[in-house]
């Protein structure tokens, strides 16, 4: 039956996702140099309109057609790895018929606000350098032959979540690993910037990233307590350890800037609180709020370790972490999922409630996602460089900023394109 409250619930939920997509444009955009900040943000703003697109047209069938009456009603899709194509253009997707106690639209144009934000989360890694044109194509691509198998295989009822029996409530294997994973493969095949190692990249607008926290902050609770279906207890636990995890993480991450640096940082307090809400996605509806605490306060250690001595000892530029924090955040995350989930909560527990084998199976999925994504999106960019050329723009638009060069719009219309910061 389908439930007002649920339904009004889940439509909250799909803006409050949709806002992420606004604020991954303003975490980014402040991060880059202010000769790239437009491109920057119209990169995440035109990866929105595309996804939306092919969302409608392919994505919801692909993730949950040919089974999904078999996912709903005994946890196995007929297709383990790929949903049909009976709902192309939403095709018999009723706003009378339900998923669970919502209407299937509702639940599919839900499920497509986490595509958006998935493939806006790979812009960071290769902003200030990447052809904007093939970018795009890139995206249309990856969303098809990357996110939507993966989200079949967890979401649909394909074999992460029915074979292998590993969980995730909100998108660590789905949205993060995968798109942080992808992101790397991305920002090698793209190549460095031509200073990578020589000039200092500063962020060109510490408000803008503050901004943009606070929409990624916000829009996260529709995020991790919409998947939980229905406006439940399962929805308020998962907005605790949502809360909670980004809280302690930012706590995590300034001490460990007082510890290295001496110095407590806006940006560093920015990066730990996305981090912690990284890390929590995973087990947001299954853990208690003390573990997501933990969780929180583990992720940004690694992350900040990650950003701080892994990106420099290897040298690949992944520009503004997306690696470093969305991929890196959501392993961690995945695997304590399978540590610390409680069965009253959902159905299974973990090591820490008798189940030691759901760190295995966590871990496998973290294993195959990379190695499914970063495969993947290796053929993919392979293929297009072959095709098209480099994803690389040349020195000289490099040098004047994207904002010029690639749209002759810039961000700051006072800014003559020769400063590089």
């Amino acid at each position: 039956m389908i439930d007002t409250g649920d339904t009004a619930f889940i439509l909250v939920s799909a803006f409050l996702v949709f806002i992420m997509t606004l604020g991954i444009a303003f975490f980014y955009g402040g991060m880059v140099r202010r000769k790239n900040a437009g491109d920057t943000m119209l990169l995440c703003t035109s990866v929105a309109g595309l996804v939306s697109v092919i969302w409608v047209v392919l994505g919801y069938t692909l993730v949950f057609g040919d089974g999904f009456a078999a996912a709903t009603e005994t946890g196995a899709a007929a297709n383990p790895l790929l949903g049909g194509l009976e709902h192309v253009f939403l095709a018999g997707v009723s706003p009378e018929d339900a998923w669970g106690t919502v209407p299937e639209l509702v639940w599919a144009l839900y499920q497509g606000m986490f595509a958006l934000i998935t493939v806006a989360i790979i812009v960071g890694a290769v902003v200030e350098r990447v052809r904007f044109s093939r970018f795009l194509v890139f995206v249309g691509v990856w969303v098809l032959v990357v996110y939507c198998p993966l989200a079949h295989m967890v979401w649909g009822g394909g074999w992460i979540a029915d074979a292998l029996g590993a969980h995730d409530f909100a998108g660590g294997d789905v949205v993060h690993i995968s798109s942080g994973v992808s992101a790397l493969v991305l920002a090698l095949a793209v190549g460095a910037r031509f200073g990578n190692g020589r000039l200092s990249y500063q962020p060109h607008n510490i408000p803008f990233i503050l901004l943009g926290t606070l929409f990624l902050w916000l829009g996260w609770f529709g995020f991790n307590a919409g998947s939980a279906g229905a406006a439940n207890g399962q929805a308020g636990l998962a907005f605790a350890t949502t809360n909670t995890a980004a809280g302690a993480a930012m706590l995590a991450w300034m001490a460990c800037e007082r510890l290295t640096g001496g110095r407590a940082t806006l940006f560093g307090a920015c990066s730990g609180a996305v981090a912690g809400l990284v890390a929590v996605t995973p087990g947001a509806g299954y853990v208690d709020v003390w573990a997501a605490a933990l969780m929180g306060v583990v992720v940004s250690v690694v992350c900040f370790l990650a950003v701080s001595r892994l990106k420099p000892r290897f040298g690949y530029d992944d520009a503004l972490d997306a690696f470093g924090v969305h991929g890196v955040g959501g392993m961690v995350g995945t695997v304590l999922t399978g540590v610390f989930a409680n069965p009253a909560y959902g159905p299974f527990a973990g090591l820490l409630f008798g189940d030691p084998l759901q760190v295995v199976r966590q871990l496998l999925s973290v294993l195959f996602v990379i190695a499914w994504a970063g495969g993947l999106t290796f053929v993919v960019t392979r293929v297009m460089t072959r095709l098209g050329g480099p994803l690389h723009v040349d020195h000289a638009s490099e040098e004047m900023g994207l904002d010029l060069a690639e749209h002759t719009e810039p961000a700051y219309p006072a800014y003559s394109g020769m400063d590089l910061h």
